[in-house]
This record gives structure tokens, sequence and C-alpha cells, in this order.
């Protein structure tokens, strides 16, 4: 079952959390959701060099609040804020709604597993060998402390072959059917010129805290109250 579903959805209220944070009636539902996906959308086509990890959204009555994790936030700032502020303005005339955006930093982009993902695809646009690439990023991602284990999986015409195929490289543990494990995924696509390779990426880390995960799971069953 760990190898067949999406590792965030499957630990929800156990150690991960939502990306969208609010509840709304029928009727809006479907008007919200849409609006995150072309926040999120605009936030990667607009900040594409500042290695966006994760994209958080929360709403309260006519405001909300747009969470930026990054590895390069002066990039998302910009020259005395500039930037940032014609980010907001655009959400703002998107929503239709008051926005704040909050960036957090990413202090360890190579333990980042999205971050990872996007690296290599990168790296295969530029036609690095995708063995070179794969080994390099899971070489790093075991050098910071409180990973356990990585996990890199590419599939598509690698290296150019007539023929699309997969491979994966594994170091350390990663228990994708426990559900306590601390599992971060990434995935990301390489356009190249054989056509589009997708890469996954898994990394285990340390035991998310029991304080924590119970600030979780209570926060959760408070949406549901």
């Amino acid at each position: 079952m760990g190898q067949k579903v999406n590792p965030i959805g499957m630990r929800v209220t156990v150690n991960k959390n939502w990306q969208s944070r609010w509840f709304a009636d029928k009727k809006i539902f479907g008007e919200q959701l849409i609006q995150d996906l072309k926040i999120r959308d605009l936030v990667k086509k607009r900040l594409v060099n500042a290695a966006v990890s994760d994209v958080v959204i929360e709403r309260y009555a006519n405001r909300a609040r747009v969470t930026i994790f990054t590895a390069r936030p002066g990039i998302v700032v910009g020259r005395k804020g500039q930037d940032i502020d014609r980010l907001r303005e655009e959400i703002a005339a998107m929503s239709g709604n008051e926005i704040y955006v909050e960036i957090r930093e990413v202090k360890n982009p190579d333990a980042n597993a999205q971050l990872v993902a996007e690296n290599i695809a990168v790296q295969l646009c530029r036609r690095v060998s995708f063995r070179r690439a794969m080994k390099k990023a899971i070489q790093l991602a075991m050098s910071h402390a409180g990973v356990l284990g990585v996990k890199v999986q590419a599939r598509g015409r690698l290296g150019g072959a007539e023929l699309s195929r997969g491979e994966w490289y594994k170091e350390g543990k990663v228990p994708l059917h426990t559900f306590r494990r601390n599992i971060e995924y990434g995935f990301a696509e390489a356009p190249t010129t054989a056509g589009r390779i997708g890469v996954k990426v898994w990394i285990c880390k340390d035991d998310v805290e029991e304080s924590d995960e119970k600030r979780v799971r209570g926060r959760s069953n408070a949406a549901y109250a």
C-alpha cells in the first residue's frame, strides 16, 4: 500500500498537515480550490529561480495568508521588498481577498525532497547523466544530520533511449508502509529533447516529536468538530 499512494496524503493527521487550511460550504468550495491551484501556479511561475519547495494557503473570512517555503528568500523579497509587494498585489487581484505573504527559509535544501527532485530535473535538462545526478543527490542528502534514508526514481526516455524505462537508487532505510515515519516526498518533470522524464524523491527523516504529532492531529480534528 505504501508504494501505491502519495506518502504525504497517507500521513495527513498523523505527522503531516494540509497544504490548504480552510473550510468552505459546497457552493464556494470548488471556486476556492481552483483559486488555490492558480495561486500555487502563479507563485511557482514568478519564483522559478527561488527554489520554492511548498506553498501553504490559509483563509480567514475575507483574508488569506500565503506562506512560501523557499531556499532563497532574498530572491523572493527582491530589492527593498518590491518583488514580494508585486506578488502580493497579483495574488490579491486574482483572489479578491486581502492577502498576507509570509516567507520561511528552507535551511537544508539538499535534504528537502521537492527541491532535490527539481534539482535533478534541472540537471537532466542540461544533459547531465541521470545516474550521476541521482547518485550525487543521494550523497548530498545523506550527508545531512537527521536523514535516515533516500530513494530516487526516474522514469522516461533516460539517456535519449528509444524505449521508456525506469531506474531507481536507494540508500539507508525508507519504510513507506510505516505511517509514523517522517517521509518527505517530491516530484518534478524534466522536459528534455527526448521527452518528459519524471523524477520522484523520498527522504526519510527522524520521527516527528510526539508533541508535534499531537498538535497536528488536534488541529485536524478541530477542523471536523
